[in-house]
């Protein structure tokens, strides 16, 4: 690896202490952190349902897509602007620091007034132009591995963010595309622990897409904490069956909730344990 600014060890030779990276006050990287939200923002009363339900069952931040890239053009392409407005109001109500997807480089300077992190999704990992702007943004990156891409090429999309002066990177292993058809995806908990050996960085899992069944996303969950993840992002809606977008992977409030009560107590015993 040639990566200068995310490499895990100092040119001295020595450790280099992890990063912690503060999304509206929440510290990735000193504690499991819990992200939560529909997969996209649908309307009002969708959004703040979830909101509210992932805010009092212990979630740390809220997710919520207002630009979807889809598979099919005809597909729920989000909401946009409105999105936007309607996930700001979000934290507003609830007091949760706010994630999203931005798909263009020329959209993330005006949707980083809106949230207090950008997310780049899985498909548009390798699009550099846009890795480039958002490490001119000014707000912290929440980098997804591509469904296709190996470990080093995910390190060297982060190091395209850095080296643009934005230190504020967490990486996030979502499952990766291999012959497997009972998942969505496969989820690679090596890489989990293999970025946090390898870099410096804070590193998330998305049981949700890593697997796209709800009964696997509390399994996949402790162990992603287990292989030293630090943090969580989960895909929770009201309605799942009337999503508009992957709602057979969500969770309902209800099972967040149950979700939840059981992370915690696994957190509980491996900080006893440690």
């Amino acid at each position: 690896m040639k990566n200068l600014r995310l490499t895990a060890i100092e040119v001295d030779g020595k450790p280099r202490p992890r990063s912690t990276v503060h999304i509206g006050g929440i510290p990735v990287g000193q504690f499991p952190v819990v992200i939560a939200g529909p997969c996209g923002v649908e309307s009002e009363a969708q959004t703040m349902e979830a909101a509210i339900a992932v805010k009092g069952a212990g979630a740390h931040m809220l997710r919520g897509g207002a630009f979807k890239p889809r598979t099919s053009p005809y597909a729920f392409q989000g909401l946009g602007v409105k999105g936007l407005q309607i996930l700001e109001k979000a934290r507003q109500e609830t007091g949760l620091p706010v994630v999203t997807e931005v798909i263009d480089p020329r959209d993330v300077h005006w949707v980083a007034e809106y949230v207090d992190a950008l997310q780049e999704g899985a498909r548009n990992m390798q699009n550099f132009s846009l890795l480039k702007e958002l490490g001119r943004a000014g707000k912290p990156v929440l980098l997804k591995r591509g469904m296709h891409s190996t470990i080093e090429e995910w390190l060297n999309c982060a190091e395209y963010i850095l080296s643009e002066g934005n230190p504020d990177v967490i990486l996030c292993e979502r499952g990766i595309r291999t012959f497997e058809t009972y998942t969505r995806n496969t989820m690679d908990l090596s890489a989990i622990a293999a970025a946090k050996e390898l870099t410096h960085l804070p590193v998330i899992a998305d049981p949700t897409h890593g697997t796209g069944r709800p009964s696997l996303i509390l399994p996949m969950s402790l162990a992603a904490l287990a292989a030293g993840g630090d943090g969580l992002i989960v895909e929770v809606h009201p309605n799942p069956e009337k999503a508009l977008s992957d709602g057979d992977q969500a969770l309902t409030p209800g099972q967040f909730s149950q979700y939840m009560q059981k992370l915690n107590s696994f957190i509980g015993v491996m900080t006893a344990w440690k």
